[in-house]
């Protein structure tokens, strides 16, 4: 699906291994094509096209699927449930069908040995490059589950299959949740519905138990890595040794607040050494895998926010700290790979600015700093194997989007698009930059104030307040639209003042900056965005007897406790998929921010708003999608019953079979239906 707003791009960007190719999908008049291009030459070639591809395989393919380098010779795809390789020659690519998978693999890794590993319902399959096929694991019961991520993709997690450097060993997750309570999700489209229960272990309450099993295809044999501790307690950053003899796991205890790295012996599971521990009095996050220095097998770089900024550190595998590499009153964003020829390590960071992302070279042995790209703005970029190249897309206020291959040692530089601004023809807002103190009369907040077009400030304009302000997410950033969200422009367009900012609590700045909502979520935040009303509330043009808010999710429950802690200050408000009570909500996350409710019992109940509905002045639209597996269901049943109890009127709506958020061609009626109670409600 294309729209006319679409920015120009690249389409499928990648360095081939080991060189200084960039490949990338190219739309011709005879189809897509797979074209290289030679740097600093800039010399291009078509490598592949889709005819010759689909020449190649047995389903045909109406664009090019998703190519993944394993090594500089070889590459994979996956159409449906066909894996296929291919090897690259002086010629063009050979491609040949791999395996075959079943059609409910999921899951589906493959290694830079060629070793495909999948999962089927709840167990693990390994197909080998000697083409042979495994039942890694044979679990009967559902609830005990393989090679899938845990912990419910908490702390960085995002797989559950490990392959170790070299493909000698598989390691992978085990996760049982025999004991965790079962949770009804129902489908409503059947004529009867039928009911699918989940595991999902809310605060509090019994969670799930995992271990790191590993599994040797020579021998068939399994071994269990033995973390010792509480059953429930977290596994994380695991990581392989280069050597394949040993493998790292980051142990969490349930409270979160402590942390030891261990290493383990990848023969016999047990534990070889404790390099190090953190601890932290309220929590410890941990999200990156340990990142070995290239051409070491016992030197590696850790995050960590111990100095109350997340930077990097270098470690020997004995444990002991050799250097901080990065320090400062920011954030490192993303690892992008290694330069080892000047010894440097290739990060994103907010050095410059809390709203912006910019690229940066680390020398490992000293620290020092340089960065890689000119201009403002937010950048992402692709780096090379060796990391002497990357490619920098990028956009900014006045910036649609600019993509450049730049040598990292600032020697060269290419424009490759500088795509025209699709919005130009459009009739939009002024947008203004607003930085306001938070309630603790210090820190600065950062905001967008974006104004109806041809604005006259002798009018007064009604306003809608969109929020999200927690943990883990940041909404405003030097980019484009310089709005940050076409809904914004569009209610603007329709008359409407719009003012968006991130509080306190949200990501990007800092330990301090996050941890001040502990064991109370909601208080902070609230008090942050009551400062941004009271800014609102100083301009001469907005009318504040006609304010409404919005959010999603956390922004949910922060929608719905403005209404109901600080009643009057908004005419409407539009909740979506909010949390209404935190002892619901799954364990890893809220015992993070709240403890359990046992130990702050008060903190539960001061943020629970199933036992505030009383407090309701002004209108309240709740939406929830039936199936949501995030922010259950139940959280709005609840308080619509206590409405309900209490005589107090609130509107509802919900979208049948969504998730947690409504995407697809839904999202129009989901973005109408929202629009429709602004207009009934605040014009």
């Amino acid at each position: 699906m294309s729209t006319n707003l679409a920015l120009q791009t690249i389409k499928q960007p990648s360095w081939q291994p080991g060189t200084n190719r960039l490949w990338q999908v190219v739309k011709t008049s005879n189809g897509d094509a797979w074209v290289k291009t030679n740097y600093p030459s800039g010399k291009s070639d078509t490598v592949l096209t889709l005819q010759q591809l689909n020449d190649a395989t047995t389903e045909k393919m109406k664009a090019m699927p998703a190519f993944t380098w394993l090594d500089q010779e070889y590459a994979y795809f996956v159409n449906g449930t066909d894996v296929y390789m291919g090897i690259l020659t002086a010629s063009g690519f050979n491609w040949n069908l791999w395996t075959k998978l079943p059609a409910s693999a999921e899951n589906i890794t493959v290694d830079k040995n060629r070793n495909v590993a999948y999962t089927v319902d709840n167990n693990l399959w390994l197909y080998t490059n000697k083409k042979e096929l495994a039942q890694v694991t044979k679990e009967k019961n559902p609830d005990v589950v393989c090679g899938k991520s845990v912990h419910r993709e908490e702390f960085g997690i995002d797989k559950g299959i490990f392959f170790s450097p070299r493909g000698k060993y598989l390691a992978y997750y085990r996760m049982d949740q025999t004991m965790v309570e079962d949770y009804p999700v129902i489908d409503w489209s059947a004529d009867a519905a039928k009911n699918k229960n989940i595991k999902y272990p809310m605060a509090g309450r019994t969670s799930h138990q995992v271990t790191l099993c590993i599994y040797n295809p020579n021998s068939g044999n399994t071994i269990t890595m033995n973390t010792e501790g509480p059953k429930d307690q977290y596994l994380t950053c695991v990581t392989w040794s280069p050597d394949e003899k040993s493998v790292f796991i980051a142990i969490l205890n349930r409270d979160q607040n402590h942390l030891w790295l261990n290493q383990y012996s990848a023969e016999t599971g047990e534990k070889m050494n404790t390099l190090f521990e953190e601890t932290n009095k309220k929590y410890v996050q941990p999200q990156h895998p340990l990142y070995f220095i290239p051409g070491s097998d016992d030197k590696f770089i850790w995050w960590s926010q111990r100095d109350g900024y997340m930077h990097l550190y270098e470690y020997n595998t004995d444990g002991k700290e050799i250097r901080q590499l990065t320090k400062g009153d920011w954030v490192v964003n993303e690892i992008l790979g290694f330069n080892k020829e000047q010894n440097e390590v290739l990060i994103t960071s907010s050095k410059e600015s809390p709203l912006e992302k910019h690229g940066y070279t680390v020398n490992w042995h000293n620290g020092n700093m340089n960065r890689i790209d000119a201009k403002p703005g937010y950048h992402s970029f692709w780096a090379n194997d060796n990391g002497s190249y990357v490619l920098d897309a990028y956009s900014a206020k006045a910036v649609p989007k600019k993509i450049l291959v730049k040598a990292t040692d600032g020697r060269f530089s290419k424009v490759l698009v500088d795509a025209p601004n699709t919005l130009k023809d459009y009739e939009r807002p002024t947008i203004k930059d607003i930085q306001i103190n938070a309630a603790d009369g210090k820190t600065p907040l950062y905001g967008k104030l974006i104004l109806p077009p041809n604005f006259d400030k002798t009018k007064k304009y009604p306003v809608i307040v969109y929020l999200y302000n927690g943990p883990n997410v940041q909404l405003i950033h030097n980019s484009f639209p310089e709005s940050g969200n076409l809904w914004y422009e569009y209610m603007a367009q329709r008359g409407y003042i719009v003012f968006t900012m991130d509080g306190r609590g949200s990501a990007n700045r800092g330990m301090a900056f996050e941890q001040v909502t502990f064991r109370h979520l909601g208080d902070v935040e609230m008090d942050d965005q009551m400062k941004g009303v009271e800014y609102l509330k100083s301009l001469p043009y907005v009318d504040a007897d006609r304010m409404g808010v919005h959010g999603w999710s956390f922004g949910g429950f922060m929608t719905t406790s403005l209404m109901l802690k600080h009643p009057g200050v908004f005419k409407c408000a539009v909740a979506g998929g909010p949390v209404m009570d935190w002892k619901l909500y799954e364990v890893m996350y809220t015992e993070r921010y709240m403890d359990t409710p046992d130990a702050n019992l008060d903190g539960y109940e001061n943020a629970n708003l199933l036992d505030k509905v009383k407090n309701l002045k002004g209108k309240l639209l709740l939406i929830h999608g039936t199936n949501d597996d995030v922010v259950v269901w139940q959280h709005s049943i609840k308080f619509i019953k206590n409405c309900v109890d209490e005589g107090v009127q609130v509107d509802y709506f919900v979208y049948p079979g969504h998730p947690h958020n409504v995407r697809g061609k839904d999202r129009v009626h989901l973005m109408q239906k929202i629009t429709d109670y602004f207009d009934q409600n605040l014009k």
